[in-house]
């Protein structure tokens, strides 16, 4: 569990590794998106890698979190297998869910992935479900739950919040702001200057965090951990973050500058904590680039994985769609 002012190199070098390795796969996914080897559109992460790996390296392994549309990150740092993701995204039976999902839905329960989400702001009605679950069943889990700004005016958002606040559930409402609900500046969706108020409404602490550090997001993810396991209720972050590619791929983003892009580009946060590691750790540049390649090699394995993979049989088209009837 994190103690939320420590610095530890290690765990900052695990931290390094995972974005390395969802940047390489998202980098990956946009080529094979480009090349027409994918079906459907692909929401990438590129940029935001520091909130998902954060927030999921100061949770337990069984713990859970609820996702968005722009879920690879998120999926990745809570440890799901990049094989059967890729699997996923091109349609086939290895796929988390059989080739049923695509991107935008990618799901393990087992693993605490309660799934990505096509719908704006439905995770956190999950999330509170999940945690609902939890208090009943008298366990210690906590549930982190991914969302984008612009799900902040959603009024689903504010009812799991508000439900949330008022049953003291154990819940880390995680808002990913990057500035942008699609093609939209947040300041044209919302009438109020950051969004740490919000969480004033429903009885909830809240901490505005620079998204862009993957330290930073881990030390406050750990600070609302452990309130919830404490059973103190939920809390919300704000993560200050930037997507560096178009809302989806082939979003040609006339919405925003280049030189905007640009000062954002400055922070990367792999490229910043790698530097990082480098100066003030000692570890090699050298032991950076076979990172980085371990990565590579990870992702292209997946590729292939994925190529080689059988497509599902039409057959089970409704295999895993409906509930099964537990009243018989």
């Amino acid at each position: 569990m994190p103690d939320g002012t420590s610095r530890d190199g290690d765990r900052a070098i695990e931290q390094l590794r995972e974005m390395l390795l969802i940047r390489e796969f998202e980098t990956r996914v946009s080529e094979l998106f480009e090349n027409n080897e994918l079906p459907g559109f692909v929401h990438l992460y590129v940029g935001q890698e520091a909130v998902a790996v954060g927030a999921c390296s100061a949770i337990d392994e069984d713990d859970y979190i609820t996702s968005t549309h722009r879920g690879h990150g998120h999926a990745i740092a809570k440890g799901l297998d990049p094989d059967r993701m890729m699997a996923e995204l091109f349609g086939k039976e290895t796929g988390y869910c059989h080739g049923k999902s695509g991107s935008m839905h990618i799901a393990d329960v087992d693993a605490g992935m309660l799934g990505a989400n096509g719908i704006v702001g439905a995770g956190p009605t999950l999330a509170t479900g999940a945690g609902l679950s939890i208090r009943r069943r008298g366990e210690e889990n906590v549930c982190v739950s991914f969302f984008g700004e612009g799900a902040m005016a959603e009024g689903q958002v504010h009812e799991a919040m508000n439900l949330a606040g008022v049953r003291d559930l154990p819940v880390i409402f995680v808002c990913e702001n990057n500035l942008y609900g699609e093609m939209t500046p947040a300041e044209e969706q919302h009438h109020v200057e950051g969004f740490a108020s919000r969480g004033d409404v429903y009885g909830m602490p809240s901490e505005t965090v620079d998204g862009m550090d993957v330290g930073e997001v881990y030390d406050a993810t750990g600070r609302a951990v452990e309130r919830a396991r404490n059973g103190e209720g939920p809390s919300l972050l704000i993560c200050e973050t930037y997507r560096y590619r178009g809302h989806y791929e082939g979003d040609p983003t006339r919405y925003r500058t280049d030189e905007e892009v640009e000062r954002w580009q400055e922070r990367d946060p792999v490229s910043t904590l790698a530097a990082d590691l480098v100066e003030v750790d000692g570890i090699d540049e050298e032991e950076v680039e076979s990172m980085r390649e371990d990565a590579r090699e990870r992702v292209e394995a997946a590729v292939e994985f994925a190529r080689e993979s059988e497509m599902p049989d039409p057959e089970t088209a409704f295999e895993g769609v409906y509930a099964e009837d537990l009243s018989r």
